[in-house]
């Protein structure tokens, strides 16, 4: 865990776009003074060797989500499976602030959280510690001058395949077909992942137990179809 950091502040290795929308008042506001620096996971703290000293309890599984957006995905992996510790990342700070509202609603204590880069954590994990990592409708940096900025690429997913345990899952969502395709061309190339659809329907249907997130329903209302890529650690 870490004090609370200024706002605003960024790694140099920066994948995302702004930090700040709306300016939080009240509870939101309250959580991100209080409840963000109990929850908030300090990178440049001695590294732990086992995730589990991260938690209060006994965790049998241990999941990353790069980008939780509002949470909503995260918020329901959390709830439904308390045994898993899940480790969120969302430098947007009032995605923050709807995550930290969740966890306060629930009264989640299976959930830590980063508000910056998120290659910052996973240098900082130890190696093989994670079970899963997602990557759910990442920013897809259309134009061609900020492909260099987007999440998937081989130095990261390096990093994934560090961290994770032997057979550990990335899973990646997206509605933007050229990010797709970009995701499957970067981890044949990095032939540390193998992709895992045998049939259509394995990457076209999201997988058991998934929580729709209020992105995605906006992507499906306006024509754009989604596509839940698995892979599985070679």
């Amino acid at each position: 865990m870490s004090e609370n950091k200024p706002q605003g502040s960024r790694a140099t290795e920066a994948f995302f776009g702004r930090r700040k929308g709306q300016q939080l008042h009240g509870r939101k506001q309250r959580l991100m003074d209080e409840l963000l620096p109990v929850l908030r996971l300090d990178p440049r703290s001695e590294p732990v060797s086992d995730l589990s000293e991260l938690f209060s309890g006994h965790h049998d599984r241990f999941h990353l989500e790069i980008g939780f957006g509002g949470g909503e995905h995260l918020a329901g992996q959390a709830v439904a499976h308390p045994d898993t510790g899940y480790l969120g990342v969302e430098p947007f700070i009032n995605g923050m602030a709807k995550m930290l509202g969740q966890i306060d609603d629930h009264k989640l204590q299976n959930v830590r959280l980063y508000d910056d880069d998120a290659t910052q954590l996973l240098d900082w994990l130890p190696a093989n510690s994670l079970d899963q990592i997602d990557l759910l409708y990442p920013d897809p940096w259309p134009k061609k001058r900020h492909w260099k900025r987007r999440f998937v690429g081989q130095k990261n997913l390096k990093r994934f395949a560090r961290v994770l345990k032997p057979g550990g899952c990335f899973r990646f969502a997206s509605d933007i077909d050229t990010y797709v395709n970009w995701t499957l061309r970067h981890t044949w190339q990095g032939g540390d992942f193998l992709w895992l659809a045998e049939t259509a329907d394995d990457w076209r249907m999201p997988w058991s137990g998934w929580t729709r997130t209020r992105y995605e329903a906006k992507a499906i209302r306006e024509g754009r179809a989604p596509a839940y890529l698995r892979f599985r650690l070679s």
